[in-house]
């Protein structure tokens, strides 16, 4: 059966109240600062702009090196920087950051910018966290056996996550699904006890007054990702596109694709990208769909690259659009949608200025929303 409703953002979509109901969640890289232990891996003064700035173009009409504009190369230490892009954020209707967070057994890297988030109470944007529960390795530069930070896992150190994590759940700005502080896990398929863990958290954090809190599985192209978070005890899944995991009548083309790389670099269309996404059903469970204004890791591999050919800001704002018309809303009335990403500019998918398409991304975001405002959308159902 198909079903009617209305769709409505306000103007400003960057502090919206009960009756808001589109919600763009911007993943947020905060790996722009020296720290030691990069000293340390990668050299003195290394940031991922160090990356950034040494990717060259592999054949014609390859766009590298993905430089920046309006921000320029920035420091997140500088809370003027912080401001700066939350400033930028809201003007073109984004509701908020979702920052990768870092935990190893109670040691966190990449912190700073964060804890001075949540320390100042600035910017004010709305916020989430993503753990990214992977182990560190070398991985960029090929030595894929060398491990820096190992990951591992165990009851005590849920009860000492939860803990900490407590303190950004009860800042008014933590991003909330019906009424709960929702946290993801980009590999939760990882984690060795997951219902545990998640049992774990959820008293801990009723515990302090909380409530309950709403635990998303991120879906990625590793294939413990794509499981019913209902069966680790997650509320729900988000999408992190692009996806390699496509309908089964493509699967031939994929594998052409793959069977033809060139020291297993992947160069797909972005355009057949996003045709992929939207043939994607939703599944049975909970699930919040993402886009990605673009993808090319070059800065920072040196094989299995994977290169989205054709990206551009027309493209993507198109898919916006298409992905907000398909999403469900929740009980709340809330539209979620996630995008990937804020700033990942060694992935080149970044809706922050660069210096070949400028603002365009984020015009087109702004326009997504603003086509729907007020309009009535078709949704399945």
């Amino acid at each position: 059966m198909v079903r009617k409703l209305v769709m409505t953002a306000s103007a400003d979509t960057s502090r919206q109240g009960p009756s808001a109901t589109l919600k763009l969640i911007a993943f947020y890289l905060p790996q722009y600062h020296p720290i030691p232990e990069n000293d340390e891996w990668w050299g003195k003064g290394f940031t991922e702009w160090t990356n950034v700035v040494k990717a060259r173009p592999w054949f014609r009409g390859h766009y590298q090196p993905h430089l920046p504009a309006d921000l320029g190369f920035y420091d997140l230490r500088l809370p003027e920087t912080r401001e700066a892009q939350a400033d930028m954020a809201k003007q073109y209707g984004i509701y908020g950051f979702c920052y990768y967070h870092y935990w190893f057994q109670g040691r966190r890297l990449l912190e700073r910018p964060f804890n001075e988030v949540l320390s100042s109470g600035r910017p004010d944007l709305p916020f989430c966290l993503c753990w990214a529960n992977e182990p560190w390795t070398r991985r960029w530069d090929g030595s894929k056996g060398q491990i820096l930070v190992q990951q591992t896992y165990s009851h005590q150190d849920d009860l000492n996550h939860i803990h900490w994590l407590l303190n950004a759940f009860e800042d008014d700005r933590y991003i909330r699904i019906e009424g709960k502080p929702v946290f993801l896990v980009y590999r939760a398929g990882d984690l060795p006890s997951a219902l545990q863990t998640a049992e774990t958290w959820r008293g801990e954090a009723r515990k302090a007054g909380i409530g309950d809190i709403f635990l998303c599985s991120v879906q990625s192209n590793f294939p413990n990702s794509r499981i019913d978070p209902g069966l680790i005890g997650f509320d729900a899944a988000v999408e992190l596109q692009p996806s390699m995991f496509r309908p089964r009548r493509y699967l031939r083309k994929v594998c052409d694709r793959l069977l033809r790389g060139v020291n297993n670099d992947y160069v797909f269309d972005y355009s057949e990208i996003i045709e992929w996404a939207l043939q994607t059903p939703d599944p049975a469970y909970r699930w919040f769909r993402s886009v990605t204004p673009s993808w090319d890791n070059t800065a920072r591999r040196k094989d299995t690259v994977l290169i989205l050919k054709g990206a551009c800001p027309e493209k993507y704002g198109d898919w916006l659009q298409a992905v907000i018309q398909r999403s469900k809303p929740l009980a709340t009335g809330d539209t979620v949608v996630f995008i990937n990403a804020w700033n990942e500019w060694a992935e080149g998918n970044h809706l922050e200025p660069c210096q070949r398409w400028g603002r365009t991304y984020l015009e087109a975001t702004r326009a997504a929303i603003d086509s729907f405002a007020g309009q009535e959308v078709m949704m399945t159902g």
